[in-house]
């Protein structure tokens, strides 16, 4: 089913939230294998495996938290969109859900291509190997030298992002001797989240340029986006291989990429009308939605992918075109799933007629979505089973802060104690990426598991790392 909730959560903080499941699953020992990685297990002992290793056995070895992260089904995500879109498409991971070297040689050998968002993204990209050209180089305000870095580098796409980025990109690749292929990012007037969209204007953000305008071409229009596109096709060191979009995030329902593909086609309409050029491209984004919770229900890629592609087709032939190239930009979608946090339980509060709080060794630090967006979590007593009724929880952190919520409401064992191990899913896209060091917390390990093996491909951090920055 679909959620009408945005991705950000209502915002209730003491009651449960509407929708929200009011009684406590059938089984507390159970895991859901819409939210859990995909090797994750309850062993005969009761304890949690992933990767066939005892989490028990991970949280001596690595200490906690930690982001545990499935590499099996990291990599099994990255073929299933791969075989769903087929040759004829491209499947671009996007990079600030959760970037590292180890998760680029992966995409690299699964034949994805890689966004990246900043400097530091494609620095990680280009010294774990990705080759440039299935680098797509994105953001709001690229610097001059992320951008020079990307011209020489040999980036495959560049999507601008202003009229000033324009010419930006054009002075810096013509000093390069380059002609760099760009794409526009185009705001279509819709915002998707979860299932609701709206197709009226929704120019009011800082990303990208607008379509509306009056012209010939109502759903597009000669607004800003074509503007841009008569500007670069103007300058020979780019060359304008398609019309970039992105709706929202967190989506469940394609109702909002159908409006957003017939506008972006009718821009591709209106560039052969007036330019005499037939764009080859066209990116629909990202933000397709995981299960945070057994309420979720996101689409499979390849059910994602013939609703795109029939999309795109249906629209550009009543428009005439040749279907272009499609990419899309799961990051969420592929990462989140993949890794669990694994916590050790302190201290244990019991608040009388209202809840018990479950205090972890680590918080808002490691997890800010929940005080950001109050989005919605699972979490499981992992370390063994219990028979113990259910209680109701609130999951917290350590720090100072009483907004510092890692699961807001969830049913854990009453006889739960402190040493005990939690782990909190579906955390592989926005938590080790969003990390703080607030309170001088040190930023959790990830761990890589397959195959019985577990190897960290992200250390935690020291205190000797927090001081080498302070230079007193």
């Amino acid at each position: 089913m679909s959620r009408s909730a945005h991705p950000a959560g209502p915002r209730h903080g003491d009651v449960l939230p509407e929708g929200h499941y009011t009684a406590p699953p059938a089984d507390l020992n159970g895991l859901d294998p819409r939210v859990w990685a995909r090797t994750v297990r309850r062993g005969d002992e009761g304890a949690v495996t992933v990767g066939g290793l005892d989490v028990r056995e991970l949280a001596e070895e690595f200490g906690t938290p930690a982001y545990v992260l499935d590499e099996t089904d990291f990599r099994a995500r990255c073929r299933a969109w791969r075989e769903a879109f087929g040759p004829g498409a491209d499947v671009f991971y996007a990079g600030k859900a959760f970037l590292s070297r180890a998760v680029v040689r992966w995409l690299h050998e699964e034949g994805l291509n890689l966004d990246v968002c900043s400097g530091g993204e494609l620095a990680t990209a280009l010294a774990a190997g990705m080759p440039a050209e299935r680098i797509a180089l994105h953001g709001n305000n690229k610097s001059t030298e992320e951008i020079t870095r990307a011209v020489e580098a040999g980036v495959g796409r560049i999507v601008l992002d202003s009229y000033q980025e324009i010419a930006r990109v054009a002075h810096i690749a013509k000093g390069l001797g380059r002609r760099q292929p760009v794409q526009i990012r185009v705001t279509v007037g819709v915002e998707a989240h979860t299932h609701e969209f709206i197709a009226t204007a929704h120019e009011d953000q800082k990303f990208g340029l607008a379509l509306a305008g009056g012209s010939s071409h109502p759903e597009t229009g000669g607004g800003p986006a074509a503007e841009a596109v008569r500007r670069v096709l103007m300058l020979d060191s780019l060359e304008l291989t398609g019309i970039h979009s992105h709706i929202g995030s967190q989506i469940f329902d394609m109702a909002g990429f159908e409006v957003s593909a017939r506008r972006v086609v009718g821009l591709l309409s209106q560039i052969r009308d007036e330019h005499g050029v037939e764009l080859p491209e066209i990116d629909l984004g990202g933000g397709l939605g995981i299960a945070y919770t057994p309420e979720d229900d996101p689409s499979e890629p390849h059910e994602i992918a013939k609703r795109l592609g029939d999309i795109v087709a249906r629209e550009c032939e009543a428009a005439g075109l040749a279907v272009p190239r499609l990419s899309v930009e799961p990051g969420r979608a592929i990462v989140g799933p993949t890794a669990f946090t694994l916590y050790e339980v302190g201290t244990i509060k019991e608040l009388e007629g209202l809840r018990t709080y479950v205090s972890v060794d680590g918080g808002m630090s490691d997890n800010i979505r929940t005080a950001l967006y109050d989005a919605e979590y699972s979490v499981a007593l992992v370390s063994r089973a219990s028979d113990a009724p259910p209680m109701l929880s609130r999951v917290v952190g350590k720090h100072c802060e009483s907004g510092d919520i890692v699961v807001r409401d969830a049913f854990l064992p009453a006889d739960l104690a402190p040493g005990d191990l939690l782990a909190v899913p579906a955390t592989g896209a926005y938590c080790r990426s969003m990390a703080s060091n607030y309170n001088h917390a040190l930023r959790p390990p990830v761990v890589a598991v397959a195959d019985g093996q577990a190897r960290t491909i992200v250390r935690r951090e020291t205190e000797e790392d927090l001081l080498r920055l302070d230079v007193g």
